[in-house]
């Protein structure tokens, strides 16, 4: 069985899609109408735009989603038996499987985008890696931090990312370490992300995704709040809505394909971070970047 994976912020970089644009027609045309739907051109900044422009939240986002999907639309050998994202690359998953529209899907990626940084904009905090420490014991110290900090991303086991206010990670990262955590990075990111200071952000999203037209996809997605496959259109809204303000159980997402018997995964859009999570985790599967 084969599973597509779609990556997340973070995997960005210049130059990003523009062999897309430049080898074929129909992917240039995907990218001229993100352009009119964006109301900005985004191409000019992911092409030849600055790491600086790059980073913006409301570029960044969108771009990888573009990148993603257009490059999964370009694939002659696209028959996926299974998809995932991982936190933004949810939505790449959700229009390469059909069950949105391209036009939906970068609609609701760019409101994503905008809503987080006001939240961002409104309650300052980051993120951190924390590395080989048992996950309860990351749940338990995150808990007895009287400020905001929670387990943000179950990335594999022994790799974790806490999410809250700026003390809150400082403090938990201190405690971390006490506890026998190999390191405690703090991140360069935006924001507080997968935590309860997405909540504003969680409540414009949600309107927008129950305004959007969802159907039954091609193939199951398997979604980042549960790691469960997925195919209801109504069940697959109600958990990308709750998907800002929750953990993404990507460790959970990996072991439940591989219970369901995938035997190579195809990682689609820029980077290969999710390639070297799913290696960490099973090394006989086989992976792969997508390729034209």
């Amino acid at each position: 069985m084969k599973a597509y994976v779609f990556p997340g912020q973070g995997a960005q970089f210049v130059g990003m899609g523009k062999d897309l644009y430049d080898r074929f027609p129909k992917a240039k045309e995907m990218f001229i109408k993100a352009n009119d739907i964006l109301r900005f051109n985004i191409t000019d900044i992911m092409f030849d735009g600055t790491d600086e422009d790059l980073r913006q939240t409301k570029v960044t986002q969108p771009a990888i989603f573009l990148h993603s999907v257009i490059l999964a639309a370009m694939l002659n050998d696209f028959k996926p038996d299974m998809v995932a994202g991982h936190s933004l690359g949810e939505f790449s998953a959700l229009v390469a499987n059909k069950t949105l529209t391209f036009d939906d899907g970068l609609k609701l990626v760019s409101q994503r985008a905008m809503a987080m940084q006001k939240a961002c904009d409104a309650n300052p905090g980051t993120m951190a890696a924390i590395i080989n420490l048992d996950d309860d014991k990351i749940r338990s110290i995150c808990e007895s931090i009287d400020e905001v900090v929670v387990p943000a991303n179950f990335n594999s086991p022994g790799q974790v990312v806490i999410s809250g206010s700026m003390k809150g990670i400082e403090t938990a990262c201190e405690k971390m370490k006490e506890a026998g955590a190999k390191r405690a990075l703090p991140l360069k990111v935006g924001g507080a992300f997968h935590s309860p200071l997405m909540e504003p952000a969680r409540e414009e999203l949600a309107e927008a995704i129950q305004k959007t037209k969802f159907v039954r996809g091609i193939c199951p997605v398997y979604q980042n709040v549960t790691g469960q496959a997925v195919n209801d259109p109504e069940i697959i809204k109600s958990n990308l809505i709750k998907q800002l303000t929750a953990p993404v159980c990507w460790t959970q997402t990996m072991e439940n394909m591989i219970a369901a018997g995938v035997s190579q995964v195809v990682e689609v859009g820029p980077g290969t971070v999710l390639q070297g999570l799913f290696r960490r985790l099973n090394g006989t599967i086989e992976l792969s970047s997508a390729a034209i």
